[in-house]
């Protein structure tokens, strides 16, 4: 990563006093020439690191997903010596174990016209043009590598009578790419990476490291050396020590505080590195689902998805009229329903992009036509009014024409788990969705070798930002995963440890006995405080600002107001939280306030990042900045970048540094699914 000396085009700025512009950036490690041999050249020009001086080097990997435990098992078979961090109780708890619909990769296995190009085309399509192409056909490349690799590992993917492996669509498709295991591919997946990584720890090459959260990252004469950690049950705060160290600690769409994601998901491991210096990239680009189950009440304190796989058979619709939908769905005629995606985008139907799907729920609730129980919503003037949050997604024709054992094979597991949580029958009767936070397209800057600014500090998956632009297409998120795990890091990462090995450190070295003390002392902060408010209902809070502000539409007027919310609710926390117990014993209220805490500070991150970005692209909405017909409208004279934001310091307004986006494989254009 280097400066540019380009200058900044810049016409005019809703985020003026909020941010300060630094200098442009470039990916110095970007590869040219032919796209489609990019990838294949670059891994022949990294340097090898020969197998006696893998023995020396350590590698920490913080997170056991499908990136990291991917990453530590390839790398432990490798011969690195891998230490592998997570804070669950078990690295199978790793929240990718949640996916459900399935996995995309190139096979062109229905002869449907698929290939990597169009996967290529699809994704940056997708990501309404905000994304790099060469990582984006690097993933399409690598796809076609991670079924073959997880078959052989006995990931039981669906398989069609004959007995080949089956696939279904996905949103923002027309080919069949996604392969499946039922709706539990998540599962099946980590499954196999954590065999992987497990046979790692017998051999001896990973060390395994749970209920441990990292509270740090440590620089050492300007190279991530190591982390800090607290052991969860202990309270023990410990440094551990390596050559190079890998974030692989997923997303941060938990700063809504309601979203699909697993309770215990944060975002402390990168925005810690962030702290230290490492940009975080685009982080206003927050997906929201269109296929979860709706809002019950303020009681809830996360929501559950339902597999964009169900869009394959399933119709989405509202009734015509607002006097309906009080109605049984059953009582509704079919002359009286409105199948809006059918209607509004007939080429693409229900299975449009999320993004999309996603606002056209809300514009149908909106209107006065959305279904199920009426809940209180908070207007932005402070009014209380009742509102149906819900549209329904219906399998009578699909039940019709497979019949219901068909429909049963394909997805009765979660057809089960909906029948669980609401207590309705979903044979019987449509199931209700609506738009929740589920994914994060923001993250961590990383270059083309996964590589932060920071020497030395890598980061793969979700926790990065660099392969999905401004929405992830349905399937690409166990894509990305597995590709940076089992293919992109461990051909990127040596190019860095050839240099090596490195000059040891131990813990004398001024830098980790600073980062040890500034743990110690924050820990400390937070149980001095003895306020009278928890660190969730901080939480809470902070994720009812972000929803109503800088959730499925963001106005200036809104993501003002929210930066001064949210600016007061971080002086609150620093004088009114509430931690009970000790810092030497296992203290759930400890963690949780450290989480809440840095999820703050992204929230005014994030709503800045909003603010400035005065376009619509993706899941970034600005009501601003849409076409005749409520569609997302570009403007690629003025945002056709990265916008890569530095930790300003303590009070202090980010730095943005802006990385142009330059495509030469592929044509910018409007976004259409009609």
């Amino acid at each position: 990563m280097i400066p540019t000396n380009q200058p900044s085009v810049q016409k005019s700025d809703d985020a003026a006093g909020f941010y300060t512009l630094g200098a442009p950036i470039i990916d110095e490690t970007a590869p040219t020439g032919p796209i489609n041999t990019r990838w294949q050249r670059r891994k022949f020009e990294n340097r090898l690191v020969n197998p006696a001086n893998r023995r020396k080097l350590d590698v920490i990997i913080v997170g056991t997903g499908l990136a990291g435990g991917a990453a530590a098992a390839t790398l432990g078979e490798a011969g690195y010596n891998v230490k592998s961090f997570c804070y669950q109780d078990s690295p199978r708890r790793a929240h990718s174990i949640a996916a459900q619909g399935g996995i995309n990769a190139a096979k062109n296995y229905k002869e449907d016209g698929d290939s990597v190009e169009r996967l290529f085309y699809d994704t940056v399509k997708g990501g309404d043009y905000r994304s790099r192409e060469s990582n984006v056909y690097r993933l399409a490349e690598v796809s076609t590598n991670i079924i073959d690799q997880c078959v052989a590992q006995g990931v039981p993917f669906a398989r069609e009578y004959g007995g080949l492996l089956d696939n279904r669509s996905f949103g923002g498709v027309q080919v069949s790419r996604t392969f499946y295991a039922r709706g539990q591919t998540g599962q099946q997946l980590l499954i196999g990476a954590y065999q992987a990584m497990e046979r790692q720890v017998a051999a001896g090459t990973v060390t395994q490291y749970t209920r441990h959260e990292m509270l740090e990252v440590i620089i050492a004469d300007g190279r991530a050396r190591g982390i800090v950690t607290r052991d969860m049950v202990t309270g023990a705060v410990e440094t551990h020590l390596a050559d190079v160290v890998v974030l692989a600690s997923g997303g941060y769409g938990n700063v809504y505080f309601l979203s699909t994601n697993a309770m215990g998901s944060n975002v402390t491991a990168a925005w810690r590195a962030h702290r230290k210096g490492a940009y975080m990239a685009n982080p206003c680009y927050t997906q929201i689902h269109p296929t979860c189950i709706p809002v019950t009440g303020d009681h809830q304190s996360k929501l559950t998805l339902m597999s964009e796989s169900l869009r394959n058979d399933g119709r989405i619709w509202v009734p015509k009229r607002a006097e309906d939908c009080g109605k049984p769905a059953n009582e509704i005629a079919e002359e009286d329903r409105d199948y809006y995606l059918e209607r509004i985008y007939p080429s693409f139907g229900n299975l449009v992009p999320r993004d999309i799907a996603s606002r056209q729920a809300k514009n149908m609730c909106d209107e006065g036509r959305g279904v199920g129980p009426q809940v209180k919503e908070v207007q932005p003037d402070g009014t209380e009014v009742l509102m149906r949050r819900g549209v329904y997604l219906d399998f009578a024709d699909a039940i019709a024409r497979m019949g219901r054992d068909a429909v049963e094979t394909k997805y009765g597991n979660l057809f089960d788990m909906y029948a669980r949580i609401t207590g309705e029958d979903p044979y019987e009767t449509p199931m209700r969705i609506y738009p929740a936070v589920h994914y994060v397209m923001g993250g961590l800057w990383v270059d083309y070798h996964l590589q932060t600014n920071i020497t030395g500090l890598f980061c793969s998956g979700e926790a990065n930002f660099s392969d999905h632009g401004a929405n992830r297409l349905g399937a690409s998120a166990l894509m990305q995963g597995l590709a940076d795990g089992y293919f992109v890091l461990p051909n990127t990462i040596r190019e860095y440890l050839a240099d090596g090995p490195f000059e040891k450190i131990d813990e004398s070295h001024p830098a980790v006995v600073e980062a040890k003390a500034e743990v110690e002392e924050r820990i400390a902060k937070f149980l001095s405080i003895q306020g009278e408010r928890s660190a969730d209902s901080f939480h809470k809070q902070l994720g009812q600002i972000m929803w109503e502000y800088c959730g499925m539409e963001r106005t200036e007027e809104g993501l003002t107001k929210a930066i001064g919310l949210i600016r007061d609710l971080k002086a609150e926390f620093w004088t009114n939280l509430k931690v009970l117990g000790t810092a030497d014993s296992l203290n759930q209220s400890l963690e949780k306030a450290g989480r809440t805490i840095d999820f703050i500070e992204l929230g005014e991150l994030m709503c800045i990042d909003a603010l400035n970005r005065r376009e619509s692209c993706g899941g970034h909405f600005r009501g601003e900045s849409q076409t005749e017909d409520g569609e997302a409208l570009r403007h690629d004279d003025e945002f056709a970048y990265v916008a890569a934001w530095e930790f300003g310091g303590e009070n202090a307004n980010p730095v943005l540094h802006k990385e142009d986006l330059i495509y030469t494989a592929i044509e910018m254009k409007q976004r259409s699914y009609k």
